[in-house]
């Protein structure tokens, strides 16, 4: 990426306030909570799914497509949503990414239709990829290496872990005593947290100027989307399936081009020189 300039970050944490191991304390907790919070989101969803099929009326095509459309998004976007770290900046991109998902969150629990439900869960899986594409390396920046990093990389580990069985308790309690529609919420008051807090306690990473590889981008989303879909598929139908098959060999293709396109691009998504390292 010869072409490219390193630009300092405009904004930081800042510097005043609490001393810095607290403000890594609360950082920590930030990018842990956005792990719980993405890793809570499948129990929730996987919870409040007879509801939504009972009153929204939804076929088991369109109720796969509930879960599918948010794997579809993720598994696409995830890519995409480091690369934007990249240029624009990592704190950035994570907060847009959890303000994102957690508006979806909230617009889900008050859907009128399926269709839009199809939709919302889209958008959410967007936010998500955004999100997870750079809390992880916010988590390296934050911490320096050594026995600091390493506490870090366990506890969200813990952490996530941890919220997907304790999801599943809480969304069948929830989903027991009221409404699918409340169970949907869960996730929000924790995004808003995590919007409010990222940027004073996360310093921004420097930023590569440079553009986005389009083509590329374009690639690497569709043919993520088209493995998620085969995959997804497998699980129901037999691997001989058309659309398992068809699905996969597509994805096959499309990533094949894409690798191919990262060897050429001067402003690659991925630098494939890592895994020759």
């Amino acid at each position: 990426m010869s072409a490219s300039v390193i630009e300092r970050p405009a904004s930081a944490a800042p510097s005043t306030g609490a001393p810095r191991r607290a403000r890594q304390g609360v950082a920590l907790a930030v990018i842990a909570g956005c792990n719980a919070m993405i890793q809570l989101d499948d129990p929730i969803m996987n919870i409040a799914l007879p509801g939504i099929r009972a009153d929204l009326g939804l076929s088991a095509l369109a109720a796969s497509w509930v879960i599918g459309a948010y794997l579809l998004a993720f598994g696409g976007l995830l890519l995409l949503g480091g690369r934007a770290g990249d240029v624009l900046g990592r704190r950035r991109v994570f907060v847009a990414g959890v303000a994102l998902f957690t508006a979806a969150a909230a617009v889900r629990a008050a859907v009128p239709s399926g269709e839009l439900l199809i939709a919302v869960r889209a958008v959410e899986g967007a936010g998500a990829a955004c999100a997870a594409a750079n809390g992880f390396v916010l988590m390296l920046s934050t911490f320096a290496e050594g026995p600091a990093r390493k506490r870090a990389i366990a506890v969200c580990t813990a952490v996530g872990a941890a919220s997907t069985a304790g999801g599943l308790l809480l969304a069948g309690a929830l989903t027991s005593a009221g409404s699918w529609r409340w169970v949907l919420l869960l996730n929000v008051p924790m995004g808003l947290t995590i919007v409010l807090l990222a940027p004073r306690v996360i310093a921004e990473t420097e930023r590569i100027r440079g553009r986005f590889d389009l083509r590329g981008a374009l690639l690497s989303a569709l043919g993520a989307a088209a493995l998620v879909y085969g995959l997804s598929q497998a699980a129901e139908h037999p691997w001989s399936d058309v659309l398992v098959a068809g699905s996969l060999l597509t994805a096959l293709v499309l990533l094949s081009a894409f690798v191919g396109t990262q060897r050429r691009a001067a402003e690659p998504i991925v630098r494939l020189a890592l895994f020759r390292d």
